[in-house]
């Protein structure tokens, strides 16, 4: 059954009608709650996700530990996914849903001709390219310069600045899973940046002040 176009219009409106649609013949839309495994590491991708609502993480594994890479908010989509995609290669990365998220996925096969076709594509794709790269350049740089208080406050900052909420149910446990550090590690540098006043610890989550 086709999509409708004018949903497709409304998260993408750059996009000219014939590519509209195109994507309204061969493309699927997918609601998908939080918290599920939208990509596995080592799957070949035969869908390129953009994101129409929600939110998506994507993480990679360094020497067994994973590390949050990026986040993926809407209109947005995984720059890692289209490269493996389009190159038949597995991926080196998974992905997981941050927030329940509206999914407009896209045929690897058709994307390949869309991208020769559609400045509109070649432009959407090129963004996520010089956006991530610019955001993995910085987990590097904090990876190798930044203390962990300092790493730990604004990965809370960011996640903050992303959901949109000043109190995050998070877990010492997950938040050590994102950073690829230890559980025992958050837990002392939350009680520091407590004490500091730029966190405070509550029942439901962690507050930014």
């Amino acid at each position: 059954m086709p999509l409708a176009i004018t949903e497709i219009k409304k998260h993408l409106p750059g996009f000219p009608p014939e590519l509209l649609d195109e994507i309204s013949e061969h493309g699927m839309m997918k609601e998908v709650p939080e918290g599920v495994e939208i990509l596995k590491e080592g799957q070949y991708i035969k869908v390129i996700p953009i994101v129409l609502e929600g939110l998506v993480k994507v993480f990679t594994r360094m020497e067994e530990k994973e590390l949050l890479l990026y986040y993926i908010g809407p209109a947005q989509s995984c720059i890692m996914s289209f490269s493996s995609g389009l190159s038949n290669a597995p991926s080196r990365i998974f992905a997981f849903t941050e927030d329940a998220s509206l999914l407009l996925l896209l045929p690897t096969d058709k994307l390949n001709k869309w991208v020769k076709q559609y400045p509109a594509v070649n432009e959407l794709f090129f963004q996520q390219y010089n956006l991530r790269y610019t955001e993995m350049l910085d987990t590097i740089n904090s990876l190798l310069f930044d203390k962990m208080d300092q790493r730990l406050y604004n990965y809370l900052l960011e996640k903050s600045r992303m959901k949109g909420e000043k109190i995050l149910p998070l877990r010492h446990k997950q938040i050590a899973g994102e950073l690829g550090t230890a559980r025992e590690v958050v837990t002392r540098v939350m009680k520091r940046l407590e004490q500091e006043g730029k966190v405070k610890q509550l029942p439901e989550g962690i507050q930014i002040n």
